[in-house]
């Protein structure tokens, strides 16, 4: 009897404040979805910085024939006891844990390279083996340790630069952290409104039944039996707003992320539908947090009669 009295009073209320239900309902979906997109961003770049490290190398690009001006080139382009010293230092006891392969690229590879990238450039064109460096190719066993490897190789003769993949991925990675800070903020700005609206919402529900509330108050109804039915309102509507944003989450990236955007570039990895698994229980927690922040602001002043 009391659970068909409470479902009533929650339709009751529902369809009173259709409009401002269907407010809550857009804005938590919007909110909740700026902050899915936030945390799949971060689960992104979690992914591609594990890919990217684990791809990137340290390169060591020795001292070319032509002129550098770089003191440890002045002698002109590295010798071969410079080389041989090079490695020498990288496989010392202190500095050879940290590496897990060397491969040394000569300036005819190195050559050919540029020639593939640069195709069809015509100032490439213009470029000859003798402008090319001779390097080495330094995987390590913990991309982290980069510290470790260039403080033995930077100063030493015939290494012209020594060169930190990493940082040709930082910028990409700042840009997307960016972009997470953004969607958080107007995430946190939906978040209030949501609340607000919630809290507005609940307040006219109980504003148009004070005259039913202070006849359950009179009868000896307690305080959770009289706000429980505006509570669950406020749970409602924000739980199928959750609902939509994890729907909504899911769509894009079943269909933009994976379909589109795999397709368009599939070298890198992208969050799956897992993912947004993993995130959707948080965002309906979140939904119902908001709601009993709400309720309880709202219900403590204007139930009572």
């Amino acid at each position: 009897m009391r659970l068909q009295f409470i479902l009533s009073e929650i339709g009751i209320g529902l369809r009173r404040n259709l409009s401002m239900t269907i407010s809550v309902v857009l804005v938590t979906f919007v909110s909740l979805t700026f902050v899915g997109a936030a945390a799949l961003l971060q689960m992104q770049i979690g992914k591609m910085q594990d890919d990217f490290y684990g791809k990137v190398e340290v390169a060591v690009y020795l001292c070319p024939a032509g002129t550098s001006s770089e003191p440890t080139c002045a002698g002109g382009e590295v010798t071969d006891d410079q080389k041989q010293a090079i490695l020498d230092a990288l496989d010392a006891p202190d500095v050879s844990p940290y590496i897990e392969s060397v491969t040394a690229e000569s300036k005819e590879q190195a050559f050919e390279t540029f020639q593939r990238q640069f195709e069809g450039q015509y100032w490439a064109q213009v470029m000859t083996v003798d402008d090319m460096n001779e390097s080495l190719r330094i995987k390590l066993t913990d991309p982290e340790k980069f510290e470790v490897v260039a403080d033995v190789l930077q100063g030493r003769q015939g290494v012209e630069t020594v060169q930190d993949q990493r940082e040709l991925y930082n910028t990409l990675f700042r840009v997307l952290n960016s972009a997470t800070l953004l969607s958080l903020g107007l995430a946190g700005v939906m978040l209030l409104a949501a609340v607000l609206l919630i809290t507005t919402t609940i307040r006219l529900s109980a504003l148009s039944r004070r005259r039913e509330t202070g006849i359950m108050r009179m009868v000896g109804a307690s305080n959770l039996f009289i706000q429980l039915p505006f509570m669950l309102e406020g749970a409602i509507a924000a739980t199928i707003g959750a609902a939509l944003s994890v729907a909504g989450l899911w769509a894009g990236v079943r269909y933009l992320v994976t379909d589109w955007l795999g397709g368009q570039v599939a070298w890198i990895p992208y969050v799956t539908i897992n993912e947004v698994w993993q995130v959707a229980p948080f965002l309906v927690a979140a939904a119902i947090l908001l709601a009993a922040i709400s309720s309880l602001v709202t219900l403590s002043r204007y139930t009572k009669v």
